[in-house]
């Protein structure tokens, strides 16, 4: 009798081993406040984001602010996620914020991106291969550089104001992704001169024949700007919503899902959730990694909510 007993016991302490331990995240952790600069590969990262944490149970929230301004939301506890730090291009913005704690990486959730200047080939073809080929041909490009969104183009307007690239009263003209890419296109139809913000991963890749220029190593790094891009928290976040950390922690991505992904924003029109919800329709096979060990907002199994959810 004794011995079945301390069978049963056994048997039961190896099937508590065996099933995965769930444990829900506390109901503060239900509203998630996140934030992206309205550039097409975090909007898309972003909205995949947002579509799994609401087939999870959550409320996340995505605000378009400038750069300057989500580190500082982050800081002041009025953000709680970001999912697009640029290294090295974001450097300098995020300094600050890195020496006195109050912005903390969680992963990687990209490698092999790139981020410099970029010209059309025909340019390229005419000379302009390098940063300093520039101020050969300032009637050309009308002494102007394309750039972005205002407050993500320091680096573009560092290159300006260095003596040694001649580009003395040159101006860097801001508008906005799309704005910038429009222009492209425009100058590409007359073949004439443009140099703008370049980056990868992006379907301009494709979609455009263009180069990326050297010598820009000073302001954004070697080899083109080889980058990487990184999750990241306002301090303590990790600790009071663990749930939410895991999933973030799982949450990475590749350059030819995003650049796909980045296609069904600006060829399809699909809105960011529209975009993450197709994109993960597509290769489900994801989920398998990104939802290890994540459970429901109220603790139950996450990647069986998930798929029930969105119908996979």
């Amino acid at each position: 009798m004794i011995q079945h007993l301390k069978t049963g016991v056994l048997s039961i302490l190896l099937s508590a081993v065996a099933m995965p331990a769930f444990a829900a995240d506390p109901e503060s952790c239900k509203v998630i406040r996140m934030a992206e600069p309205g550039w097409n590969d975090l909007a898309f990262t972003t909205g995949v984001g947002l579509t799994l944490l609401k087939a999870l149970g959550y409320e996340p929230r995505s605000s378009l602010l400038g750069i300057d301004v989500i580190y500082l939301s982050l800081k002041n506890k009025d953000l709680d996620v970001f999912l697009g730090y640029w290294d090295p291009a974001m450097v300098a913005y995020y300094k600050p914020y890195k020496e006195d704690g109050s912005v903390e990486n969680v992963v990687t959730n990209l490698k092999g991106a790139k981020y410099t200047f970029a010209v059309p080939t025909y340019v390229w073809d005419a000379g302009v291969k390098d940063f300093a080929d520039l101020q050969k041909f300032p009637d050309q490009f009308e002494k102007k550089l394309y750039g972005i969104e205002p407050g993500s183009n320091q680096l573009m307007l560092d290159a300006v104001q260095d003596q040694t690239l001649g580009l003395s009263g040159w101006d860097v003209v801001e508008s906005s992704e799309q704005g910038m890419l429009a222009e492209v296109k425009r100058h590409a139809k007359n073949k004439a001169f443009i140099v703008f913000q370049g980056w990868a991963p992006h379907p301009m890749n494709t979609e455009l024949d263009i180069k990326y220029l050297t010598g820009g190593d000073k302001f954004y790094g070697p080899d083109f700007g080889a980058a990487t891009v990184s999750t990241q928290v306002r301090k303590g976040y990790l600790q009071e919503c663990p749930n939410v950390a895991k999933l973030l922690q799982n949450l990475t991505f590749d350059v030819d899902f995003e650049n796909r992904g980045m296609g069904y924003l600006m060829a399809d029109g699909l809105a960011p959730e529209e975009a993450g919800l197709k994109a993960i329709v597509s290769e489900p096979r994801r989920l398998d990694a990104w939802l290890d060990g994540v459970t429901t907002l109220d603790g139950k199994p996450g990647l069986e909510a998930v798929k029930a959810k969105l119908a996979l």
